[in-house]
């Protein structure tokens, strides 16, 4: 069986979670029996030197079955590029590879409408199709985060993504989702990383029938070793520095902790892509760093430890005790909760979405009222001080979903596929 992985972002051009599981997903398939894996990451001009005169798909740094769609001018509200060429190369590509199985882990930067096109180019193929947001639901970047306040949107209309997008008539909104339910129709079968995405797909309209639940995973490096703190005083952020990640409900959440003259602590930031956060939180993170720089070196709270490869999880994790996740939208999964818990570290998070599904609550980590940076610092304080809490959490942590576990959950989401189309 041929599988072509499309997605979004090469995970060595730009890091982040889909990305990442794409390419476990594609490196577990290769030691699949009988399965041969394909992956077809895009890119755009944040990346230029990767754009040849005259190229619309190239390979990917000499290696075998590896290749980048080159996209630019994407449209972000209708999820498509304006370029007819762009669509005949995606087309002669197909043609060429020939695939049993087209799986959209992401679509964005290459187009909704590549689904028809996979389906009118390759009428034989199974097309499955993965969702780590509710970009063909919201408008608004996938978040299902109203604009207008900041509160989690339940469901989708005209006239609320009219209000959240004011730049948009309503009517353009009605016709959005018809556009994206005319392509999600060719789709074989659907899987998505947290079962609460099931039910938000079954308000819109999907048939459930055809969703399975396959959770991302990943292969991580061991621990390292690390001496026993005097006190579990540590927190560590790890992720994108974008609006939606929460960073500045952490920094609010410290700035609350230093007025309370609360024991001392230390906060580490491990994350990139501020360029992507709108520049007002670009500005309140970096204007927050800088004076956090000025300060006596005893009276700083926050390191800013940069971006990081995956070979480097394992010593940075080992500088915390605890690992914040403070999103303020759904954050359907939540790639570093497994990373922490990997690593023996209990987690932090808001308590909505996929890291409500998934943190136990008082058994391997704690949660706290989502944007609440009172609530985070009370959380944090707790943490810290009281006794023996660490030991319990990290106690009942159970290891994080495998890559193994994932290949295998994605396999029988193919066999399901071929069942449905069958």
């Amino acid at each position: 069986m041929k599988v072509l992985i499309v997605t979004m972002y090469h995970p060595e051009l730009v890091r982040g979670g889909s990305q990442q599981v794409a390419y476990e997903l594609f490196q577990g398939l290769k030691q699949a029996p009988g399965v041969e894996p394909v992956l077809l990451c895009s890119t755009d001009l944040n990346s230029p030197a990767m754009f040849k005169s005259g190229a619309r798909i190239t390979g990917f740094d000499q290696r075998e079955n590896e290749f980048l769609f080159l996209s630019h001018d994407y449209d972000h509200v209708w999820q498509r590029l304006p370029w007819p060429r762009q669509a005949e190369a995606f087309a002669g590509f197909l043609r060429r590879i020939r695939p049993d199985v087209v799986h959209f882990n992401h679509f964005m930067t290459i187009g909704i409408d590549y689904l028809t096109l996979t389906r009118r180019v390759l009428p034989d193929a199974r097309i499955v199709f993965t969702a780590h947001e509710f970009l063909t639901i919201c408008a608004a970047e996938g978040h299902m985060l109203r604009r207008t306040d900041n509160s989690l949107c339940e469901k989708a209309s005209q006239v609320r993504c009219h209000q959240c997008l004011p730049q948009r008539p309503p009517e353009e909104m009605f016709l959005r989702e018809q556009w994206m339910r005319t392509h999600l129709a060719v789709v074989d079968y659907f899987t998505v990383p947290s079962r609460f995405m099931i039910d938000v797909f079954a308000r819109w309209g999907l048939d459930t029938a055809r969703f399975r639940h396959v959770p991302n995973g990943q292969d991580m490096l061991p621990r390292v070793p690390e001496a026993v703190p005097a006190r579990r005083n540590r927190f560590g952020f790890f992720g994108q520095l974008v609006d939606v990640k929460g960073v500045s409900v952490l920094l609010e959440a410290v700035q609350i902790l230093r007025a309370a003259e609360s024991p001392p602590f230390v906060v580490e930031i491990n994350g990139e892509n501020i360029h992507f956060a709108s520049p007002e939180k670009r500005k309140e993170i970096e204007s927050f760093l800088e004076e956090e720089a000025r300060r006596p070196v005893l009276e700083q709270r926050v390191r800013f430890n940069g971006g990081y490869h995956h070979d480097q999880l394992a010593t940075r994790m080992a500088r915390v005790d605890w690992v914040v996740v403070p999103s303020i939208w759904w954050e359907i999964y939540g790639l570093v909760m497994s990373e922490a818990w990997h690593f023996g570290r209990p987690v932090i998070a808001s308590n909505k979405g996929g890291m409500a599904e998934r943190v136990r609550d008082g058994v391997d980590g704690l949660l706290f009222e989502i944007g609440d940076a009172h609530a985070l610092a009370a959380t944090m304080h707790r943490a810290m001080t009281e006794e023996k809490l660490w030991e319990t959490l990290e106690a009942g942590i159970t290891p994080p979903p495998s890559r193994a576990d994932m290949v295998q959950g994605y396999l029988a989401a193919y066999d399901a596929a071929l069942m449905v189309q069958a």
